[in-house]
């Protein structure tokens, strides 16, 4: 790429106007050469640039340049296409599906189109040293760095893993280990889950779609402390593991409560709905202060389901898609923490009387259902369930500084000076954690032992940590009282 001045210097275009050639100067950046031909009433643009080329036909009526009511008409539209052309041409993100795009990219090959890839992002780098704002009409283009949607036109790299009978056995329980796990080894357990379920066989999902679609998950979660996609895995095994345990045979209903899981957190940006909506970030306003982050990660699960490449449900017939869709935004909305009173005191009226042909008791239980696995850490045994807390502390520490740092609220469960890990833990165990699995084993007792007693196990084990904390404080401060009395 040439110096900023440089790039941005007129350009010529010739024209080929009923056999005469016309010749106009135009800005365009980063165009290699354009060229312009007009035939039978309709204009030919040509553009090329080092990395892909872009041919439009545009209808023109009655065109006679170059009065100038004509050449004012032809250079919009031909500023128009520069534009959009320019916009694919430094767009890393290439999840927009934009029709100009498609024709674009449609004919070249797979090691081509990985290669344009990577020339752009290294252009949009050298741009963005530079000084220069890359700017264009992205669908998801927000400030904050992160992983944008990339579809995957390559059969799938990530290596096909033969789980072991005993690996079968523990996918199935909350006490699987997923701290052991390789981020490849835990997509060939996600694969083999939809697998194991019927899910590919029922929704006909080909296989290879299915690989592509975990991969763009997984690539659609960014590296944070807590909400990355070991997290994802995370909750979606809960689910696989509470499917099989409460012995749930509705395929649709597996289908949604897998695919809500693994996609209820994407592109989470670590930082959480009360700072989004404080710092008036652009997720807040888009979504006008209600769930944004819940209504963040269902658009991108969608937009990702949107690529043909990684759309698992391309062969659904349309008003059952619109079904599953409208179920699975349900779920993923169920999440927001702030909904969590209302969710369970619905449950709560409902499950006495609980009748699974009736829809409403149904969506209210999955509700509660993905509620359980997104926070059912504390479900697993201690050497588990312990480095999350940290993991997530670590990630409310990071936000808790910054708030301090832009003079904005801070919670005090979030606050590094204020809050201990068993203080961060009795509360939510007693208060949220318990009570709502309680209510779900009135409807399954089965889980009483396997996942409610872990939890009183859990706030004991907290309770116990806390007053050996608690003796250790009263024993500095009498200490410390002492020293200064002999001081004086």
């Amino acid at each position: 790429m040439g110096s900023s001045s440089s790039s941005y210097a007129p350009k010529t275009i010739y024209m080929d106007v009923d056999g005469k050639v016309q010749r106009v100067s135009l800005k365009i950046s980063n165009i290699k050469a354009v060229c312009l031909r007009f035939h039978q009433n309709e204009m030919h643009f040509n553009c090329k640039s080092k990395l892909m080329q872009l041919t439009v036909t545009y209808p023109i009526n009655n065109f006679l340049f170059p009065s100038k009511e004509k050449e004012d008409m032809f250079q919009n539209v031909l500023s128009q296409v520069a534009e959009q052309f320019i916009c694919i041409c430094f767009k890393v993100n290439w999840s927009v599906s934009d029709s100009l795009r498609a024709n674009a990219l449609e004919g070249l090959k797979v090691v081509e189109i990985e290669k344009c890839k990577n020339d752009l992002k290294k252009l949009r780098d050298e741009m963005t040293s530079r000084g220069v704002r890359v700017n264009c009409n992205c669908k998801y283009n927000f400030t904050d760095d992160g992983k944008k949607l990339s579809p995957r036109r390559d059969v799938p790299s990530y290596p096909k893993y033969t789980l072991s009978q005993e690996t079968i056995e523990a996918l199935k329980k909350p006490t699987f280990d997923v701290w052991h796990w390789e981020h490849n080894e835990m997509l060939s357990c996600l694969e083999y889950m939809y697998h194991d379920l019927g899910l590919v066989k029922e929704f006909n999902i080909n296989p290879i779609t299915l690989k592509r679609w975990l991969l763009a998950i997984q690539e659609n979660y960014r590296d944070n402390p807590f909400h990355n996609f070991r997290h994802c895995f995370c909750v979606s095994q809960m689910m696989y593991g509470m499917i099989h345990l409460c012995n749930l045979q509705v395929r649709s209903y597996m289908c949604i409560l897998m695919t809500a899981a693994a996609c209820h957190d994407l592109d989470h940006p670590g930082y959480n709905n009360t700072y989004q909506i404080n710092a008036r970030t652009e997720l807040a306003v888009r979504y006008n202060d209600i769930s944004p982050l819940e209504n963040h990660h269902c658009a991108v699960a969608f937009q990702i389901l949107s690529m043909p490449e990684c759309n698992i449900f391309a062969n659904m017939e349309p008003d059952s898609f619109k079904q599953l869709r409208q179920a699975i935004i349900t779920l993923i909305l169920a999440t927001d923490m702030a909904r969590h009173g209302e969710i369970l005191d619905s449950f709560k009226q409902k499950v006495d009387s609980f009748d699974f042909t009736n829809e409403e008791h149904v969506k209210c239980l999955k509700m509660v259902l993905i509620k359980c696995c997104d926070i059912s850490n504390e479900v697993r045994p201690t050497e588990v369930a312990e480095p999350w807390v940290d993991c997530l502390l670590e990630e409310y520490f990071i936000q808790s500084d910054r708030e301090k740092s832009e003079g904005l609220p801070v919670a005090p469960f979030m606050d590094r000076d204020k809050v201990t890990k068993p203080t961060a833990q009795i509360g939510f165990i007693k208060f949220v954690l318990i009570p709502m699995f309680e209510t779900v084993m009135t409807l399954f007792p089965q889980i009483e032992e396997i996942m409610v007693q872990p939890l009183r196990d859990s706030r004991d084990h907290y309770e116990e940590l806390k007053q050996i904390d608690d003796a250790m404080s009263e024993k500095k401060t009498t200490e410390s009282m002492s020293l200064g009395g002999k001081k004086k």
